[in-house]
């Protein structure tokens, strides 16, 4: 399959597969010991299939794992992270389903990259969000240890 683009990110890469009205398909590598940040979006839920490896997913505050072949649905406005914890490359596939598919449509509410949130509108000086989401900086932490 022809790649559309490809993005190298602090934490590894993407390449976008597929780029519709409807839906967003992308290949996401992730390094060992690396993770994207914790982050929701506000327009659209994601479908992840992992590929290769072992996937560690925070999902809402809680820890999970996907291998080879498994998959997990994020909901339209959950907090989620991918991250490897591994010492193997991982790689899993996103479908993204919603109503728009930029990457500005990235909440961070964590981020070891120290990347600024790219929607300051949703940014308080005290580290809370607006929009439904609230969450104090202090416990943004609590699955890193």
């Amino acid at each position: 399959m022809q790649t559309l683009e490809k993005e190298i990110r602090p934490w590894g890469s993407y390449e976008v597969l597929l780029d519709s009205d409807n839906c967003k398909v992308k290949r996401i590598t992730v390094e060992p010991g690396q993770r994207l940040s914790y982050q929701y979006h506000t327009k659209r839920r994601e479908q992840w299939t992992v590929v290769k490896g072992l996937l560690t997913i925070v999902l809402d505050d809680d820890k999970v794992f996907r291998a080879s072949g498994q998959s997990i649905s994020i909901l339209l406005g959950a907090k989620h992270r991918a991250w490897n914890e591994t010492d193997e490359v991982v790689q899993f596939i996103e479908v993204q389903t919603g109503t728009y598919f930029g990457e500005d449509d990235i909440i961070r509410l964590e981020d070891d990259y120290n990347r600024e949130d790219k929607n300051p509108f949703f940014h308080l000086e005290d580290g809370n969000y607006i929009g439904g989401l609230t969450m104090p900086k202090e416990n943004t932490n609590k699955l890193n240890k």
